[in-house]
């Protein structure tokens, strides 16, 4: 009689036979995933401080010397695609290469598991590095972005303080306009201008900069004060006044379009921060997912 043939043992029932005896057993090898994510963190931090070294050795406090904001910043966006993929792929790869085998699954079962723990190490490794290196991380991105708030911050706070009589940043901001204003010829050059001449003048320009008029009263006010100080003609006083006020207007006009300019700088900056950002991890988990089918086939090839 021919020898008895059971089921697990007929072609085509192999994999089914073997399939329904592993479904109690994890279909996930943490071991292979926290090694390939170990890996990959280890390997994103020196490539970050290498990162970091050509930059500043790329970088001059020189107009003429070093590179240039552009090159800069396109060399940033480079090497950040280049260290998420090469540490994605790398521990993939681990993650994939050193995986229990899977016997009996099917190919397509064996495919999705190896592309499932590639996504993980580098899933893993992102979130150890963003845990143990979020801080740094974040203050180099965000270093120009921060920079340029601050830019914009100190300009319009200049520029609010030349409108504002609140304080004695004011007074200072406003001296140059008002010394200017009561510049006094040859002739009159050994009277010099009281202190509360000059303070009620302060107080004048930065009530009427907040309306952003200078009313005909303060004008003519004005016009006389200078005139009996500086020895002009009622006229002329009154022209010089209209004169400085149109300046501190036009400065800080010039200091809110500054702050406005650095502000979109700012915003620019981190808005194409965090575009590139995505993409270099995207690429790292499409590289990770990748590496670690080609290190389980390598795997189960060497079994």
């Amino acid at each position: 009689m021919p020898a008895y043939t059971s089921p697990s043992q007929l072609p085509g029932v192999v994999n089914e036979h073997i399939a329904v005896a592993d479904t109690g057993t994890s279909g996930v090898s943490w071991a292979a995933i926290f090694v390939g994510a170990a890996a990959a963190a280890a390997l994103s931090l020196v490539l970050i401080i290498l990162g970091f070294g050509l930059g500043l050795s790329a970088v001059s406090p020189w107009s003429s010397a070093g590179a240039s904001a552009t090159a800069i910043g396109i060399s940033t966006i480079v090497w950040l695609a280049f260290t998420q993929i090469a540490t994605s792929a790398m521990g993939g790869y681990l993650a994939g290469r050193m995986r229990v085998k899977w016997a009996g699954l099917h190919t397509d079962e064996v495919y999705f598991r190896d592309t499932a723990h590639g996504f993980m190490a580098w899933a893993v490794a992102s979130l150890g590095t963003a845990a143990f290196l979020g801080s740094a991380v974040t203050g180099i991105v965000s270093g120009g972005v921060h920079a340029g708030a601050a830019v914009a911050g100190g300009l319009m706070s200049g520029a609010m303080a030349s409108a504002s009589q609140a304080d004695h940043t004011s007074a200072d901001r406003l001296s140059y306009f008002v010394d200017s204003l009561f510049r006094k010829d040859s002739a009159h050059a050994g009277t010099p201008t009281s202190d509360a001449t000059r303070a009620e003048a302060i107080k004048i320009f930065a009530n009427d900069v907040r309306t952003g008029a200078l009313p005909d009263e303060d004008r003519h006010y004005l016009g006389g004060v200078i005139a009996q100080e500086t020895g002009l003609a009622q006229a002329d006083g009154e022209q010089r006044a209209t004169d400085k006020f149109n300046q501190i207007k036009a400065a800080i006009s010039d200091a809110e379009n500054s702050a406005k300019q650095a502000a979109d700088s700012a915003r620019k900056a981190a808005a194409h921060a965090s575009l590139w950002m995505f993409v270099a991890l995207m690429l790292g988990a499409f590289f990770a997912s990748l590496a670690a089918t080609l290190g389980g086939r390598r795997r189960d090839g060497l079994a």
